[in-house]
């Protein structure tokens, strides 16, 4: 072990403490999203980060987005720091808001409790203390021990950024997205807030698209006077769980994800028990392996929708995009994140440390879409699933977040070594 590692090692373990108050804090206030009365959150993390002595920019969203993305408020925040000249821009992006609460919660989602596991040491309870509030911790003080070494006398060159965004439960369109259309940061790498162990280098893209079927209606009594939409509807719902069993023979060649998937999460519709109906709606969950990255899933639902509908006179059907989240892919470049991050977490956590893919989608696409080199690694145990990650009982064992401070703030420091 060098003496650099040595040193920002122990400024981590040092500051353990004051990093668990930190993420305390964050998990303490409230950020469902929905509503997504997000600016609170923002004004808490700026505040405890100016407390840190570090330098924060404040960017409101504009009410007319926010409201158009399905929020009341949202304000994006930048923390910047150069190290020296030349060398890469690095952002490290993390959200803020989280998913409500729901029900089977055995402590209080936002009381931040930290109790004793016999295995795992110390661990933290709460809506969002895995995703990703623990990321702003992990970021910040890897950049805050990384600050610590250039005092030291370390040679650093090149930047940090923190982008902490607050809208990631409804698609970042108004976080990532709009800080880069803005040009408010054009990095080089991105690096985004993890699950666990593993590092991230895809995932899967998801379509949501709203049907809605038009028929007449009638009395019951006399049926063949109207035009059933939920007949209809039952045609069309046919004709795309046909489509289904044959997207589960497209397969990706990324590990950690499977097939695409189709799923209709939501149906509505009718006016009475005695009467034909009129209108029916549902909405489709169509989730994208990386491979079909650009592909337009939208149209060949289009397609499978008006060709069923076609078959029943009397019927319309018309299809509304609610959002789309392309795939998150590899690209080249991709590999200086990920051999660091690989190296350090496996010294560190003392395991295998896989490099996969995941079926879920994340705001780290943003950055690909822009052609920057993008994994996600944070805090986390072995998967989601251990953490409770948009369950109840969302844990953390702070252990984990040690560790995985660690392993950023080495990474960071390999790629922005001035003698590298």
């Amino acid at each position: 072990m060098t003496s650099d590692t040595a040193s920002l090692i122990s400024f981590i373990d040092g500051q353990h403490e004051r990093q668990t108050a930190f993420l305390r804090e964050l998990v303490r206030v409230p950020s469902d999203n929905p509503p997504g009365d997000c600016a609170p959150i923002a004004r808490r993390a700026a505040a405890l980060l100016g407390e840190l002595g570090l330098q924060v920019e404040a960017y409101e969203v504009p009410q007319e987005l926010v409201q158009g993305n399905g929020m009341k408020s949202a304000v994006n925040l930048i923390v910047r720091h150069r190290f020296g000249p030349g060398g890469p821009v690095i952002a490290l992006n993390a959200h803020g808001d989280v998913v409500p609460p729901g029900e089977g919660w055995q402590r209080d989602p936002y009381g931040g409790q930290i109790e004793q596991d016999p295995r795992h040491g110390p661990v933290m309870y709460g809506r969002g203390v895995a995703v990703s509030k623990s990321d702003f911790a992990t970021y910040t003080w890897a950049l805050l021990a990384l600050m610590q070494a250039q005092q030291a006398g370390a040679a650093l060159c090149g930047s940090v950024e923190l982008h902490f965004t607050f809208d990631e439960e409804v698609g970042g369109e108004i976080g990532p997205r709009w800080l880069l259309d803005q040009g408010y940061s054009r990095p080089d790498y991105a690096l985004s807030a993890g699950f666990g162990y593993a590092i991230t280098s895809a995932h899967n893209g998801c379509l949501h698209v709203e049907v809605s079927i038009q028929g007449r209606q009638a009395h019951a009594a006399m049926p063949e006077t109207g035009a059933d939409a939920l007949e209809a509807a039952t045609h069309v719902l046919q004709a795309l769980y046909a489509f289904r069993a044959e997207l589960a023979g497209r397969r990706s060649a990324t590990p950690g994800i499977g097939a695409p998937t189709l799923n209709v999460g939501l149906i509505q519709g009718g006016i009475n028990t005695n009467v034909v109906p009129d209108r029916v709606s549902f909405r489709i969950d169509r989730r994208m392996i990386p491979e079909e990255a650009g592909h337009d899933a939208e149209g060949e639902l289009r397609r499978i929708v008006d060709g069923a509908i076609a078959q029943r006179p009397g019927c319309a059907a018309t299809v509304r995009r609610i959002m789309l989240a392309q795939p998150l892919t590899r690209l080249p470049g991709a590999e200086r994140l990920i051999e660091p991050l690989r190296r350090h977490a496996e010294a560190i956590m003392g395991a295998e440390i896989p490099v996969h893919g995941v079926p879920l989608y994340t705001d780290a696409r943003h950055y690909t879409q822009r052609g920057i080199p993008t994994v996600l690694y944070g805090a986390g145990p072995r998967t989601l699933v251990e953490a409770g990650g948009h369950n109840a009982d969302e844990n953390l064992r702070l252990e984990d977040l040690r560790k995985a401070t660690q392993v950023v703030a080495l990474t960071l420091a390999d790629l922005l070594d001035a003698g590298g």
